[in-house]
């Protein structure tokens, strides 16, 4: 494991689910929030919790979930790296693993550039490699119908995706916050997606060539409030700052989701699990490395 990056200090009002007869946590800013209690799947706190936005990169839970979900799934099942997958990643300006053509990476590997780098080249990887077609077009228009399914099937009725990173070009990308917890609390049921979502950081090296790389978790929630063990941040122009968080303290497990918040994103999901908790819990906001793209 590699070190962990310098800390700083926020200062948070103290947890309102103390107070008797509080409403929620106080001062959400962003537009759209929602607080599940995963055990009992009973909502904890909303705010316009049905109100459909953009999601930018927590966009890429979804797609890890229609590999992870794929019947036979292989984890070890190498995969080449193409130049395109590169050429898009700077043809859009999109966040990336670095991923270098002709590399080969296994699906697990993949997953872990897809979600702790947020590389939108792992995503496209992973999208040329599960959807079918003749082409990369048709395939990675397929895994996008993929997705698009595996909402249905998980009850997601006001969830729709353009894309398979949450790049989206006409703004059809868009979801609830009710219904990214829902998603994410059906992938918090695959070990693989807590184990990749749940880690700071990682080496690992591609399969066929002698190439280490290094991917850094762009969640700083994860590592700076205590229990916290994933899930996925995001950001885009339209979508404004994401997160997606999930934290497990005495057995309970807590989702939350934030869309279109500001800067304060983490001192907002550290004051929605505070009063989830009923307990203040100090947060030390961890800093990424300079190499590390934040998202």
């Amino acid at each position: 494991m590699i070190a962990s990056a310098t800390t700083v200090v926020l200062a948070l009002p103290a947890p309102m689910a103390e107070a008797a007869g509080a409403s929620g946590p106080p001062k959400v800013a962003a537009k759209g929030a929602f607080l599940l209690d995963s055990g009992t799947n009973k909502q904890l706190w909303a705010k316009e919790a049905d109100t459909r936005r953009q999601m930018a990169s927590t966009t890429k839970i979804m797609t890890a979930v229609v590999v992870l979900d794929a019947p036979g799934v292989d984890l070890d099942r190498q995969i080449a790296v193409k130049q395109s997958y590169r050429d898009y990643v700077v043809r859009t300006g999109a966040s990336t693993a670095d991923l270098r053509t002709g590399d080969k990476l296994t699906v697990r590997q993949l997953l872990y550039a897809l979600m702790l780098p947020s590389g939108c080249d792992a995503a496209y990887a992973l999208a040329d490699s599960f959807g079918s077609g003749d082409d990369e077009v048709a395939r990675t228009r397929s895994f996008v119908s993929m997705m698009n399914r595996k909402a249905s099937e998980l009850g997601l009725s006001r969830t729709t995706y353009d894309s398979f990173d949450g790049i989206s070009s006409r703004g059809g990308n868009l979801t609830t916050p009710r219904d990214l917890a829902k998603l994410s609390r059906h992938a918090l049921g695959n070990r693989t997606f807590r184990e990749v979502m749940g880690a700071l950081n990682t080496q690992q090296k591609a399969t066929n060539v002698n190439r280490l790389y290094t991917w850094y978790n762009t969640n700083k929630l994860l590592g700076s409030y205590k229990d916290v063990i994933g899930i996925k941040t995001g950001t885009t122009s339209a979508a404004g700052p994401c997160l997606v968080f999930a934290a497990q303290r005495r057995g309970r497990t807590v989702v939350g989701v934030i869309l279109n918040d500001g800067p304060g994103r983490y001192p907002d999901a550290a004051r929605m699990l505070d009063y989830a908790y009923g307990k203040h819990t100090e947060l030390k906001l961890r800093k990424l490395p300079p190499m590390a793209r934040e998202d």
